[in-house]
This record gives C-alpha cells, sequence and structure tokens, in this order.
C-alpha cells in the first residue's frame, strides 16, 4: 500500500503543478491563507499565482456580486470590489437593483468572524456598533455609513488597471 500512496501524492502534485485541479484557498503561507471560496462559483487553476487568484476572484464578483456570499474571509480587495458596487447602486439612487441591502448583508456577514481582515477604516467599528439589532436595521444602519464614507469608493487599484 505505500507505493499506491506515493503514486497518489505524485499524482495529485503533478495535476497542481499543471492546473488541472481547483483551488479553494491561497497558498499556505499567504498573507489572506484564511481566506476560502466555494470550488462551485470559481474555477481558480491550480498554477495561478495568488494575485492572479484574487484578481480573478474580484473579477467574477464585478461580474455576479452574489459570487460574494460564497467566500469566507475575503480579502480586503475582495471587499473593495463589493464595495465600489454597493456605492455605484447607493449613487444610482432610486429604481430597480439600486437598493444594495444585498450586497450589505453580505458584508455583514463576512464580518461574522473576527478572522475578515478590514477593508476600510472603521468599518469593523460601525459593524459591531449594530449587534443585537435586527437584521434589516444591521443593513440600513450599514447602508448609510457607506453612503456618508467620503468618496472611499472612488480610489483606483492599480492592480486592476494593469490586468486591462
Amino acid at each position: 500500500m505505500p507505493l499506491l500512496d506515493t503514486l497518489s501524492t505524485l499524482l495529485s502534485r503533478a495535476s497542481r503543478a499543471l492546473g488541472l485541479e481547483s483551488l479553494d484557498a491561497f497558498p499556505p503561507g499567504h498573507q489572506y491563507a484564511r481566506t476560502r471560496w466555494d470550488k462551485a462559483w470559481f474555477d481558480i487553476p491550480s498554477d495561478l499565482k495568488p494575485d492572479a487568484i484574487e484578481r480573478t476572484i474580484c473579477e467574477a464578483i464585478a461580474n455576479t456580486p452574489a459570487a460574494f456570499a460564497h467566500i469566507e474571509h475575503p480579502t480586503p480587495r475582495m471587499q473593495r470590489t463589493l464595495l465600489g458596487i454597493i456605492h455605484a447602486r447607493l449613487r444610482r439612487g432610486g429604481g430597480a437593483g439600486a437598493n444594495p441591502s444585498d450586497l450589505v448583508g453580505m458584508l455583514l456577514d463576512a464580518y461574522a468572524s473576527p478572522h475578515t481582515p478590514e477593508a476600510l477604516p472603521g468599518l469593523r467599528a460601525a459593524i459591531a456598533s449594530t449587534d443585537g439589532y435586527d437584521p434589516s436595521m444591521r443593513v440600513a444602519h450599514l447602508t448609510a455609513f457607506l453612503s456618508d464614507m467620503p468618496a472611499a469608493f472612488d480610489v483606483i487599484d492599480d492592480r486592476i488597471i494593469e490586468a486591462r
């Protein structure tokens, strides 16, 4: 049986090296090693570098914001992508699809864990101040907090520009 275990290990390493497997986390030792995502929502080849992994996930969030709900401990860059979509909806004002409460709810869920890194100064404190409130009140409070932020979402991420 040791031969089968050795062959299995070698086959697994070769598969990862060739990019034939999908990843569900950053490599061990990475700054955001706690970040996990659902392989069914994100098809990330195992041969991608961490920056390319993060960029791919951010593009998926930008295209389908609901994908954010399938990430545990999202990185600040992933959160800023979602915050940009929230900000765009807030600027859009009234009308169908302009209410970002579903996206704000996903952000609240992400911050339920103390291991989620803070994307904006004061965001964790604003979320913590609503502990014990009704979920709709928490969303309304956080939406008000985000709409009062001074152009924080208009910051351009150099890595996204380089990719385009």
